[in-house]
């Protein structure tokens, strides 16, 4: 399980949409939003290969950088974490409090539970 920091996610979000992309690719793509260097990707990028999230292709003029990671597992890994970290791991107590906050209705959750019986 490699665990991806929010900065890092913002990459992987990248590299998902598209794979594999150059450095200067990635940041033409997230400074808007960030506001990020070259400099501020490149040390997430390095830290990212280190920990085995991406990988990087040496072999032409640029690196190119490919996730070694699938959105659907780094997603499972972050809800086993926060549902571990802030619900006492009970997955009940995290759908009820989306549901208690707003951030999911109660037909929400029922089109949700429907669509999930009949797969």
């Amino acid at each position: 399980m490699i665990q991806v920091t929010e900065a890092e996610w913002k990459i992987m979000e990248v590299l998902w949409d598209h794979a594999p992309r150059t450095m200067a690719e990635i940041t033409k793509t997230l400074e808007p939003e960030t506001g990020w260097t070259r400099h501020t990707v490149i040390t997430l990028l390095k830290r990212m290969q280190e920990k085995g999230a991406v990988a990087v292709d040496e072999s032409g003029e640029v690196k190119r950088y490919t996730p070694l990671i699938g959105r659907e597992e780094a997603t499972a890994d972050e809800r086993r974490r926060l549902t571990r970290r802030v619900f006492g791991g009970e997955a009940s107590m995290l759908v009820s409090n989306l549901v208690a906050s707003g951030d999911m209705t109660v037909d929400e959750l029922q089109a949700l539970l429907d669509k999930i019986r009949q797969s």
